[in-house]
């Protein structure tokens, strides 16, 4: 299947499961082709024939964005070095889930979450530990039985109980024993951030090398700078953030406008992009328009977040 046809099964998958959901992009350089919501879940999707072409540059970007913009980065794919991804399972590269469009349809049409999870030294699952623990303590079994039971050491069975992933063969057969599911879903969509959105900011002082970005710092805004995005920068100020873009290049302006405009919508903030030249509509869809010269003679910030949202709402 070329990655055009694995992008609109995605896009369809998610569409049917109630998601709004983002035309699909086909940019190569960008480190996203999706970005879908269905209330609190926000997702930002990656979409590779072959996942082993993920690099880490592109999961650090996928992470920057979903830590500023509290969403859950998600790389779905069809075959790895190893084969095809098997149904059932999530695997994961530098920390993000992979999961195949099979997998996607089961957890989100079928509600069959998977249950296995690829790691170093083979297929694992989740174990309830607290679960465990209850039900050795209460029934008075030993760390010994139940390591004998699983074929595994007493400390692996601590581990288990500290919630360490089990060997599908050693879960079940304590299952059988204990005549109880202590085998947990898991849940794709579950991601820890790494880092506070803050400390990926630039602010105060600091410089980069953009002079537009810059003068942001000047007004007090803080900026995430991003480097694989169809916009140069988010940016926050004490109201509200923006997914900031840098028309420079009068060809690509009205396309990034509009890509801003779409993702900031679904994911449920504002978009501005910074022009040279002064253009007639002060907004481009949602994305709200304003000179470099504009932005000269403004020195405070809530007077450019006032500009930006009156903009973006213009008809």
């Amino acid at each position: 299947m070329s990655r055009e046809d694995l992008i609109n099964t995605t896009r369809a998958i998610l569409a049917k499961a109630g998601f709004e959901i983002s035309s699909s992009l086909y940019l190569r350089s960008i480190c996203f082709d999706i970005v879908g919501r269905k209330e609190d879940t926000l997702l930002i999707i990656k979409v590779l024939s072959n996942v082993d072409a993920f690099s880490r540059e592109n999961a650090e970007d996928m992470k920057v964005l979903a830590d500023v913009l509290r969403a859950t980065p998600l790389l779905v794919g069809e075959t790895s070095s190893s084969g095809p991804l098997e149904a059932g399972i999530v695997y994961s590269r530098f920390k993000i889930h992979i999961v195949s469009n099979e997998t996607l349809a089961e957890h989100l049409l079928e509600d069959v979450p998977p249950f296995v999870f690829a790691a170093p030294g083979g297929l694992y699952v989740k174990i309830d530990s607290d679960l465990l623990r209850t039900l050795r303590e209460n029934s008075g079994i030993s760390l010994g039985t139940l390591a004998e039971t699983a074929g595994v050491s007493r400390r692996t069975i601590q581990m288990y109980e500290s919630g360490m992933g089990a060997m599908i063969d050693a879960a079940t057969r304590l299952e059988d024993f204990l005549k109880v599911p202590i085998i947990e879903p898991i849940d794709p969509f579950e991601y820890k951030s790494e880092k506070k959105p803050e400390e990926y900011e630039v602010t105060g002082s600091n410089r980069i090398e953009s002079k537009a970005l810059n003068r942001l710092l000047e007004i007090g805004f803080a900026i995430t700078p991003v480097t694989k995005s169809p916009f140069e920068a988010i940016t926050r100020s004490r109201q509200t953030i923006f997914l900031t873009s840098l028309g420079i290049d009068e060809d690509k302006l009205f396309q990034k406008a509009m890509i801003a405009s779409e993702i900031s919508k679904i994911a449920g903030k504002h978009s501005l992009i910074i022009v040279e030249r002064e253009r007639a509509a002060e907004n481009i869809d949602s994305t709200a328009v304003v000179t470099s010269e504009e932005l000269k003679k403004i020195d405070d910030q809530d007077v450019l977040t006032d500009l930006v949202l009156s903009r973006s709402t213009k008809k």
